[in-house]
C-alpha cells in the first residue's frame, strides 16, 4: 500500500510488521536438554558434548568424515584461492585457499524440518 509522507509528500511503501520468533539454543541450553533427557548431571552432559566435538574435530583434521545415520554427515571441503574486493575501498584482494567444515543433513533430519 502506498501512502504519502506529510512533510515532503513523497510516496513510501507501508509494510506491516510481522512478529517472527527465533529459537536459538546455546551450549548451556543444549547441555541442560541433554542432561534432562538422558537423566544425567549437567557436568556429565558437558563432558559428553565436549568429547563429541573433540572427536569430530580430530576426524575432520585428518580429512575424514563423520556420518550419523539419520542425522547427517560432517566433512571437510576445500575452497580454492580467489580474488575478492575490499568493500570500503573497492581494491582487489587475494583470498587464500583453505579447508572448511561442512555439514549435510540426512534424509530423516531433512524430512522433520
Amino acid at each position: 500500500m502506498y501512502k504519502k509522507n506529510r512533510r515532503n509528500q513523497k510516496p513510501y511503501i507501508f509494510v506491516p510488521v510481522i512478529k517472527i520468533q527465533l529459537f536459538i539454543m546455546n551450549k548451556a541450553e543444549l547441555i541442560a536438554k541433554i542432561a534432562d533427557d538422558a537423566g544425567i548431571t549437567k557436568s556429565q552432559a558437558n563432558e559428553a558434548l565436549d568429547s563429541f566435538v573433540e572427536a569430530v574435530t580430530k576426524t575432520l583434521k585428518g580429512n575424514g568424515k563423520v556420518t550419523l545415520v539419520g542425522f547427517g554427515t560432517f566433512s571437510v571441503s576445500k575452497r580454492a584461492a580467489r580474488n575478492g574486493r575490499n568493500p570500503q575501498t573497492g581494491a582487489v584482494i587475494k583470498i587464500k585457499a583453505k579447508k572448511v567444515a561442512k555439514f549435510k543433513a540426512g534424509k530423516e533430519l531433512s524430512a522433520k524440518l
